[in-house]
């Protein structure tokens, strides 16, 4: 193993896929990498000076860092639960959830299929949210997100309509099974699904969002399942869709206001 000089640093790089640890030390000195396992440990190979940092004389300076670590966050759980559970009132999955009970009339399957469906189709969307995050942390990815809450808001006021097939082309695998089947694919691209992708890479988190947007989704729609057709019946959906859009165009407008620095 390669000696190292009085007053040497030392960089060393960890066997974690996530980024690199740094270690800095002030002063005239010869860095070295350390990686691997070796004598003592650790296998040394010399490498470049790093160089002096301007605004922080004397000390190494480098741009390599891990991602942002997930965030927790209760507010990233309220807010998905409460966008989520307005929006989808009315919404074509809201819908195919009453068909589903009208057509089986066996509302804990279809309960159990729903929460299924709805967990594994919103942890996908809020892991690419995040990812997207991470991989995109700059002003104009932020700006971008923004805009998708605002594009939300304008997707909320056009009305839906249930797939009516989805529960018929999936009723050979049983109640419970069709109800996950058919709700997975019927929620692929719905606005619910883009709304928990967009949340995760605004709060940067995939286990409250997806969570806080499953309990939101399972909010609208058991009542749906045990009440049949009189769900949509109870609240006119017309102003359902401009409370969903007003809140989708409040969270873009701050979003886009903090992106842009006008607001702390």
């Amino acid at each position: 193993m390669n000696q190292l000089a009085p007053g040497a640093a030392s960089l060393y790089l960890p066997a974690f896929p996530w980024g690199v640890a740094i270690r800095e030390f002030s002063g005239a000195c010869v860095n070295t990498i350390a990686f691997g396992r070796g004598a003592g440990g650790r296998t040394t190979v010399p490498a470049r000076p790093m160089a002096a940092s301007p605004s922080r004389p004397g000390k190494a300076a480098t741009s390599l860092r891990p991602p942002r670590p997930e965030v927790f966050s209760l507010e990233a759980l309220f807010v998905s639960t409460l966008v989520v559970a307005i929006a989808e009132i009315g919404d074509k999955t809201q819908l195919l959830a009453i068909v589903l009970a009208c057509r089986f009339r066996k509302p804990l399957p279809i309960i159990a299929g729903i929460l299924v469906a709805t967990l594994a189709n919103h942890a996908l969307a809020a892991l690419a949210g995040y990812w997207l995050s991470s991989l995109l942390n700059g002003t104009w990815f932020k700006v971008a997100v923004a805009l998708g809450f605002l594009a939300m808001a304008a997707w909320a006021l056009i009305p839906d309509k249930a797939d009516d097939g989805a529960g018929e082309r999936s009723s050979r695998f049983g109640v419970f099974g069709a109800t996950v089947i058919s709700f997975f694919l019927v929620e692929m691209g719905d606005k619910t699904q883009v709304a928990t992708a967009a949340l995760a890479a605004r709060f940067h988190t995939v286990a409250l969002v997806a969570v806080g947007t499953t309990i939101g989704m399972m909010l609208a729609n058991v009542p749906a399942v045990l009440l049949g057709e009189k769900a949509v019946q109870i609240v006119p959906l017309r102003y359902v869709r401009w409370a969903t859009a007003a809140i989708f165009a409040v969270l873009g407008s701050l979003a886009l206001a903090k992106a842009l620095g006008w607001i702390g």
